[in-house]
């Protein structure tokens, strides 16, 4: 078995071996960082192997400092940001200004339980926007300024889409909630 150093070293080298054992590693790990910025499994799949690519040719940037798992997914993040530019979605952005707060009902879905299946096919339903920012900033922890830079949105834009896109969520994860009680 292959220590991390050596997975690292050898894929610097160009090893063979060292590849497919890194990519037996963390290709799970990896492809569900895709699955959240992809609207199907064929578009992260694309997502995985562009990530890959990037992180085979560039490893050897890799200082050594904080968790090399957390480098790949810092990679794989990059490469899902550039594909989403790739693709033009920014079809959906709108100004902090037009955004009006969603008042909530007295039903919440906190006390109800999801899948994780359940909670992906909710994910996946949001916009592509909404949903990279949404992502960026509740599961990646970037700020609002960075997000902004990365996309080349404004800031507003970056705060009016991760506001819309929760309010979309909870409504989402209310009716579902209804709707699984409704069966139960």
């Amino acid at each position: 078995m292959m220590s991390e150093q050596d997975i690292i070293e050898g894929c610097i080298s160009h090893n063979r071996k060292a590849q497919q054992i890194l990519w037996k590693k963390y290709a799970g790990y990896l492809l569900s960082i895709c699955l959240r910025y992809s609207t199907d499994r064929p578009e992260a799949e694309d997502i995985l192997q562009e990530s890959l690519l990037k992180i085979y040719s560039n490893i050897g940037d890799y200082s050594g400092t904080g968790s090399f798992k957390g480098w790949l997914a810092k990679v794989t993040v990059n490469c899902a940001i550039t594909h989403y530019h790739k693709h033009l979605r920014h079809k959906h952005h709108v100004d902090i200004n037009d955004y009006v707060s969603v008042e909530m009902g007295e039903d919440s879905f906190e006390s109800d339980f999801y899948t994780s299946e359940e909670l992906m096919i909710v994910l996946n339903s949001l916009p592509p926007g909404y949903k990279m920012v949404f992502n960026l900033y509740t599961i990646e922890g970037y700020k609002h300024r960075e997000i902004a830079e990365m996309l080349g949105i404004d800031v507003n834009t970056s705060k009016s889409q991760y506001s819309r896109a929760r309010a979309i969520l909870r409504k989402r994860l209310e009716d579902l909630g209804r709707i699984k009680k409704k069966y139960t």
